[in-house]
């Protein structure tokens, strides 16, 4: 089960590089329900995600790299690119992506959580922008099919 609440960013925090940095890639293969592969950095995975905003059911396998360029060609819509820092935020780590075109300049913080209850209370940081979590515009799969930014 992945738990989170999303915000949009208007303005990065200061020393962002001095944190953790993976290179995503990935697109979906079907978006109802959503079927994604995905390279993180050199690692390579399928996954399996339900539907829902705010909670929904999540399963990942891993691939090999050859199969993650076999199945990336046969993604629906645009294959979308972008850094994701993650910055410790007290218990949480904020995975904070910065999209490239043609999403640019769109940057996202999402938050996860063990419990519903635990995202319902989380108050985010003042750096953060508009909350989007309920929004479905800004689903990876979503935007995969737009092929721009909402």
């Amino acid at each position: 089960m992945e738990i989170e609440r999303k915000f949009l960013v208007d303005s990065l925090p200061e020393g962002l590089e001095r944190y953790p940095r993976r290179r995503i890639e990935q697109g979906y293969l079907c978006t109802k329900p959503a079927i994604r592969v995905r390279r993180k950095d050199e690692a390579y995975f399928l996954t399996y995600k339900g539907e829902g905003l705010l909670s929904r059911e999540e399963h990942e396998m891993p691939l090999t790299g050859e199969a993650y360029r076999h199945l990336l060609p046969k993604a629906d819509g645009a294959v979308i690119r972008k850094d994701r820092y993650e910055l410790p935020f007290g218990e949480r780590v904020i995975e904070l992506d910065v999209f490239e075109p043609p999403f640019a300049p769109l940057t996202v913080a999402e938050v996860e959580f063990p419990t519903e209850e635990e995202a319902k209370a989380f108050t985010p940081p003042a750096w953060f922008g508009r909350e989007v979590t309920y929004d479905p515009a800004y689903t990876n799969a979503r935007l995969s099919r737009a092929g721009k930014m909402p």
